[in-house]
């Protein structure tokens, strides 16, 4: 696995922003089965702000200078985690957590119970569910499960 270029964005320009979102887009439409093609749409309008206004936004980009993964943190919270679906499996995920752990201190997060490869993942990090709620931050059914770190 080679090591790839992360690192954090101050500058978040709106050509970077809409990488991003197609890098979400793209992450979600293939981990996210449970969600429709609107409800996706619907909330795709919420990602523009999270990634503009999280605290911490890193990224790796490819050798073309294309993102293909990022993650935003707040405070020691991961926010958010997604990866362009063509990359998964390269341990791009493991990289960028890693990083957030060791730089930023991140000890805690909250993931849909729906997506149980991305809970499994994280299990395999180190965290261990303490909370769960029938209902994500939208007020939505789709139940969350807050993570912490185990050392």
């Amino acid at each position: 696995m080679k090591k790839l270029n992360i690192k954090e964005i101050k500058d978040r320009n709106s050509s970077l922003i809409n990488q991003l979102l197609e890098v979400w887009e793209d992450s979600v439409k293939a981990t996210h089965l449970f969600l429709s093609s609107e409800e996706i749409k619907n909330i795709k309008e919420y990602v523009t702000q999270a990634i503009s206004g999280v605290s911490h936004l890193v990224i790796i980009k490819n050798e073309s200078n294309q993102p293909i993964a990022f993650m935003g943190i707040e405070d020691r919270k991961l926010e958010m985690l997604f990866i362009k679906n063509s990359e998964r499996g390269k341990g791009l995920e493991k990289q960028l957590l890693n990083y957030g752990i060791k730089n930023y201190n991140v000890n805690e997060l909250a993931v849909n119970e729906q997506s149980p490869n991305a809970k499994g993942f994280y299990e395999y990090m180190g965290f261990k569910t303490y909370k769960r709620t029938e209902l994500d931050e939208q007020g939505n059914p789709y139940p969350i499960l807050y993570m912490r770190l185990e050392k």
